[in-house]
């Protein structure tokens, strides 16, 4: 072969050589769309339910279908009250749920709930305000990999607040009234019930009426508003009662495998956090019309009897909280570190908060004052009211 023809083939071989070898900082081929699998702790009927798919659909079209969330319901890979292991062990990718179901692990897992009372009388907004403003993420996240030892992350997603007190058989006048009955609680909420003198029951919400049906149980709290309607606790149970102080401010989680967290892009980390904020806001609005609508239709169709809770429950359910929040911090350095946080941050908000918003009645009750109720029960309702 002569030296030009060498020559010739010698520059073949090294263009082709640079073909197949991109420059640094080339666009690379998008990598085809990735599927997180993931299951919540709710029926698949449930409002809840909903908020998980309005995150999914909001991670695909922020990440253009790159990145799809397939948002199973309870049951369909482990047990509603199994999701969190089954994420940490990676069965699942993530989970959808609330924390103050591991309790059984740590009793600091229902601070990240924000239950019970706020705390220290936050709303869903000042308890937001804690996690991104006052290191409460931070400590969410230490929490399961430090304490636990979970290889889990997880973000705020869920306000599913405030809930109502419950659900009963019959009418109850004071705490003396409800002592005794065995009613579904679940959570640090059915320690603090049982020191009031509640017999209390622990079972996922697709079990309640089913339960109350077959006399197991005489009362149930689950959410309130749409929730209690879609479960059909209205046809169980004829007395409803508002408000309740376990359960104020609930905030439901989003938990991710870590090591599948880390794996993603950081444009789809970013996306799914972006989508767990919207969907928190987004969700809540809706939620909120739905629940005005779902107590309409359960007074006039249903006549279920809606009253308020006894004040005295509401105090007592405060004292014994602050017992066992008392009790815990002195064995549990880091359910105190958290409480501490969560005070410190209340201590500046709540007070503040309260001094600058009228109270939500004094406009309420200029423009809609409360008319008598026409429906089943109304007239109960309203005496109640007034005391």
């Amino acid at each position: 072969m002569s030296t030009a023809w060498r020559t010739i083939y010698s520059v073949m071989a090294f263009a082709a050589v640079l073909g197949l070898v991109a420059p640094a900082g080339a666009q690379q081929p998008a990598a085809g769309p990735k599927t997180l699998k993931m299951q919540s702790s709710w029926p698949a009927s449930a409002t809840l339910q909903d908020n998980f798919r309005f995150f999914a659909e909001r991670v695909d079209k922020l990440t253009a279908g790159q990145l799809k969330i397939d948002a199973l319901a309870a049951g369909q890979v482990v047990p509603a009250f199994e999701v969190l292991d089954a994420t940490h062990k990676k069965v699942i990718d993530g989970a959808h749920s609330v924390s103050y179901y591991w309790v059984g692990k740590s009793k600091a897992a229902t601070l990240f709930a924000s239950t019970p009372a706020g705390p220290f009388g936050m709303d869903h907004m000042d308890f937001m305000g804690w996690v991104y403003e006052g290191g409460g993420l931070d400590l969410w996240w230490d929490f399961y990999q430090k304490e636990l030892k979970l290889n889990v992350i997880a973000f705020p997603i869920l306000p599913s607040g405030p809930q109502a007190f419950g659900w009963f058989k019959r009418p109850i006048k004071n705490l003396a009234d409800f002592k005794g009955m065995k009613c579904r609680q679940t959570g640090i909420v059915a320690e603090i019930f049982q020191k009031m003198g509640m017999q209390t029951v622990n079972m996922p919400g697709g079990e309640i009426v089913p339960s109350a049906q077959r006399g197991v149980i005489d009362c149930a709290e689950w959410v309130g508003g749409i929730e209690d309607l879609r479960l059909g606790l209205p046809q169980v149970y004829k007395y409803h009662y508002t408000p309740g102080m376990h359960e104020p401010s609930i905030v439901g989680e989003l938990i991710i495998n870590a090591d599948v967290w880390k794996a993603l892009p950081a444009q789809q980390q970013e996306a799914i956090r972006s989508a767990a904020t919207e969907t928190f806001v987004r969700w809540w609005v809706k939620w909120q019309k739905q629940n005005a609508e779902a107590i309409e239709e359960m007074r006039t169709k249903h006549g279920t009897v809606i009253l308020r809770t006894p004040p005295d429950i509401l105090i007592a359910f405060l004292k014994a909280w602050d017992e066992i929040a008392a009790e815990e911090s002195a064995k549990n350095p880091f359910f105190k570190k958290v409480l501490d946080s969560q005070r410190a941050y209340a201590a500046k908000v709540v007070p503040a908060k309260r001094f600058m918003y009228p109270p939500y009645s004094f406009a309420a009750n200029y423009y809609w004052p409360e008319a008598k109720p026409e429906a089943k029960g109304g007239k109960a309702a309203a005496k109640s009211e007034k005391k």
